[in-house]
């Protein structure tokens, strides 16, 4: 396939999902996926430190050329909405940093987009992942939540007819 590359990125400081895509015309195909765990002993710089690196690595392993990142919500803890915006500063710019496009997509949106709700749980979100990509054999969770924001990513791109080209 000579498509175009998306990872998805859900961001975490405890589990970051990571889903690599490729899409060509309408077809989407799974490239990889998995879950980066920083050291939850560590320090909150180290962290963020060794969720950026790992995800420079992903980049540099299956050299997507475009980006999307879910976007940040607030439920009831405001330190934890803090923690979750250092997350997706790193989800952010490691992609920047390699030249990437990036879109930014809400949790509804991406919910709304694979499963035709925004209300799905993450159940919902992995069975049509597996459905849309036969053979990924993903779970439910922060990779195949992550594998659902670049498959947003990829519907957006098609019905808008712009890429997110990588940056000069």
């Amino acid at each position: 396939m000579n498509g175009i590359r998306i990872i998805g990125l859900d961001p975490s400081l405890v589990a970051c999902g990571w889903g690599v895509i490729e899409m060509e015309g309408t077809k989407l195909r799974h490239i990889a996926h998995g879950v980066i765990r920083p050291n939850a002993k560590a320090e909150l710089h180290m962290r963020l430190r060794e969720l950026f690196e790992a995800i420079q690595k992903v980049i540099a392993e299956f050299d997507p050329h475009e980006a999307a990142v879910e976007e940040a919500f607030m439920k009831n803890n405001a330190a934890s909405a803090l923690k979750l915006g250092q997350a997706r500063a790193a989800c952010l710019l490691a992609p920047s940093l390699a030249g990437l496009g990036i879109g930014e997509y809400s949790p509804r949106s991406v919910k709304k987009s694979v499963v035709g709700t925004g209300a799905a749980d993450k159940t919902q979100v992995a069975h049509m992942m597996n459905v849309l990509m036969p053979g990924c054999g993903v779970k439910a969770g922060d990779a195949a939540d992550a594998l659902a924001i670049a498959v947003c990513h990829a519907h957006r791109v098609n019905a808008a007819g712009v890429l997110y080209r990588r940056s000069a």
